[in-house]
């Protein structure tokens, strides 16, 4: 089949990072994918081979004038041309199959992605009068579309010290003794009690390009703490850098994902600040997940971590013991790769949406 996947790159590169796994994840399966893309610029270091199946499209205005694909996915809500929905209506029109029109979108733990999943949105008005589309929602659940697990076997490597020799080969690993955090998040009030509190063992910060790099600079790091700029890595090394450190502070959806599925070392989680505080909400619904089972002193003592790594005030900060933080990760982790992930779903999806639309045609 052939998929129409498209993407605006709206800020922090993360939209473009999920849309990347997406289309080369589908091309693996063997998919056709056209990638469509309003900036292609971090496809340049996030994927500098590209991906055998995948071909990566301008968005421009007016979009090249092709004809739709089997599936079209918008991704996180971007809203696809007019001309390219007006030709996805006009094929339905003359009697041909629609497409299957899926809206992506973002990832979250609270309840209502459970609700929305699946939804259907005729559409009554506008260029795809006619048309369905369906909401997909990733999601931490088997009531969900799961998560891109493409990739995740990396953190097998870890364990066989494939991604530590990764890691000694680039200069990117610890000394003896020492911890090894991936620091990559947004400026962060509560960087500065942070550090402090990694200050307590010798540490290495691997920082990556990014909005705390700048901040980083500005600071003294504490005595016990050194840190490495790298380059900006492609996805699959990215992984790796994931799988090879024992602490991994993250931000966004791409690396939060990540860091969950590549690394049996624990996270910090970073949410996209929003001015109303709407993301305290969206932690508060991913703890309630993460944490269920835990142990009441340790699950305590993570919420506080992750509350205050995301309070815009910041605040005392005091990790949890590292031992048993990351035999819970761990345990999470393996829930998560039990169940099926995101491609599998989707796939499944829009097969059976292909069949109901068949179904549907006179005939």
């Amino acid at each position: 089949m052939l998929w129409d996947l498209f993407c605006r790159v709206i800020d922090n590169f993360g939209d473009a990072g999920v849309c990347w796994r997406l289309a080369a994840e589908l091309a693996g399966r063997g998919q056709a994918v056209r990638l469509w893309i309003d900036d292609a610029t971090p496809l340049a270091w996030m994927a500098p081979g590209g991906a055998p199946g995948v071909q990566v499209l301008a968005w421009t205005a007016p979009a090249p004038d092709l004809p739709p694909g089997d599936v079209v996915i918008e991704a996180f809500g971007c809203t696809l041309p007019q001309c390219f929905t007006a030709r996805m209506a006009a094929r339905a029109a003359a009697g041909g199959c629609a497409p299957v029109w899926i809206n992506l979108e973002y990832l979250s733990a609270e309840p209502y992605v459970e609700r929305s999943h699946g939804l259907l949105s005729p559409q009554f008005s506008g260029p795809g009068v006619g048309l369905q589309k369906w909401f997909y929602y990733p999601g931490f659940t088997r009531a969900t579309g799961g998560l891109l697990q493409a990739g995740a076997e990396v953190a097998e490597a870890a364990e066989s010290a494939e991604a530590q020799a990764w890691a000694q080969a680039r200069g990117w690993a610890g000394r003896p003794g020492e911890r090894v955090v991936t620091l990559f998040c947004y400026a962060n009030p509560a960087l500065p009690g942070l550090l402090a509190a990694l200050a307590s063992r010798p540490t290495l910060l691997r920082v990556p390009p990014g909005p705390v790099r700048a901040q980083l600079a500005g600071l003294a790091l504490p005595a016990g703490l050194r840190a490495v700029e790298l380059p900006r890595l492609p996805q699959v090394e990215f992984d790796r850098l994931l799988a090879s450190a024992d602490l991994n502070i993250v931000r966004g959806e791409d690396s939060f994902v990540r860091a969950q599925l590549c690394s049996r070392q624990p996270l910090l989680w970073q949410v996209y600040p929003q001015h109303d505080e709407a993301h305290l909400a969206k932690l508060q619904a991913f703890l309630d997940r993460y944490l269920a089972g835990w142990a009441p002193a340790l699950a305590a003592a993570t919420r506080q971590a992750f509350e205050t790594f995301n309070r815009a005030a910041g605040g005392d900060f005091r990790l949890p013991d590292a031992q048993p933080w990351a035999a819970g990760h761990g345990r999470w982790r393996q829930r998560l790769l039990a169940q099926p992930g995101l491609c599998d779903q989707l796939q499944t999806f829009v097969a059976a949406r292909q069949s109901l639309q068949a179904g549907l045609k006179p005939g």
